[in-house]
């Protein structure tokens, strides 16, 4: 059965989140195990943590992800923001390690104008420096759609980081592939050619997940909006390929789409799922 989910609130407790993927019809989910949009990390409650390993493992749920907050920088030439972001890194490895979660998804961010060199090589630093504290968690680089001065939209960068890390050595490191983001950062998902060739680029054995979204802009024009599965610029038809093309399909399938009145995320999670268990 392929794992397909979604991202999942963890609002009032972690706990609650299982319960809410379960409703939606999950059998993965992706959660954030610190604060998404702040720098300061509390201390996870015991009893909560304990309850959501415990019910995450007696409902099919795993493996899963965590997805790293948005403030985190690690291609930053600043040396503060830098310095934070290798400790936000730290300390979400930490909770994905007393949470029993596999995988911790992590943009790479941008370069701001520092050079796209200088950025990978911040990259690469930032995960030298967490390589003793991965344990059991498999850091996913994600790709990013190409907005200004960013890491990752080129697949290349993914595989140049890969190859430079200390992390890879250990097995804690692999890739997380965004739809959205490939098909606007000038990947055309839609087409088995492009697909093949894609993955000349990156190496489809490294893909551990993949976020699910359709695109809210056209092909290649480096935007970072997602839209509903079937009402973007990908389109079913565009997941359908995807797909197909060898093992994708039993990656694990992550949405990542906004609230809509015309479609439920129960919906979307089903129709990926039947596309997904088509071969």
């Amino acid at each position: 059965m392929a794992k397909v989910g979604r991202h999942i609130s963890a609002a009032g407790s972690i706990s609650f989140s299982v319960e809410r993927a379960m409703e939606l019809g999950c059998n993965t989910m992706q959660v954030f195990v610190t604060n998404p949009r702040g720098w300061a990390v509390s201390a996870g409650e015991k009893a909560a943590d304990s309850e959501f390993s415990d019910l995450a493992e007696q409902s099919g749920l795993v493996p899963m992800c965590a997805h790293m907050p948005y403030l985190p920088n690690l291609a930053s030439p600043d040396p503060d923001i830098h310095r934070k972001s290798i400790a936000s890194l730290k300390e979400n490895l930490a909770r994905c390690n007393d949470l029993g979660i596999r995988y911790l998804v992590t943009h790479l961010g941008s370069d701001k104008g520092a050079g796209h060199g200088l950025g990978i090589d911040r990259v690469i630093d930032a995960l030298d420096r967490v390589a003793g504290d991965a344990a059991d968690v498999i850091i996913l680089l994600e790709n990013q759609a190409g907005h200004r001065n960013s890491i990752g939209a080129d697949l290349s960068d993914l595989e140049t980081i890969y190859s430079r890390t200390r992390l890879a050595e250990s097995g804690n490191l692999g890739f997380c592939l965004d739809t959205c983001h490939l098909f606007e950062a000038g990947y055309d998902i839609r087409k088995k050619d492009a697909i093949v060739k894609m993955f000349e680029r990156v190496d489809l054995q490294k893909v551990h997940a993949f976020h699910v979204n359709d695109a809210k802009f056209g092909f290649g024009e480096r935007h970072d909006r997602h839209d509903n599965i079937g009402m973007g610029s990908v389109g079913v038809g565009g997941f359908r390929t995807l797909l197909e093309y060898k093992d994708v399909n039993r990656k694990l399938l992550i949405l990542e789409t906004p609230e809509c009145a015309s479609v439920t995320w129960k919906d979307e999670i089903s129709l990926i799922r039947s596309l997904a268990e088509r071969n």
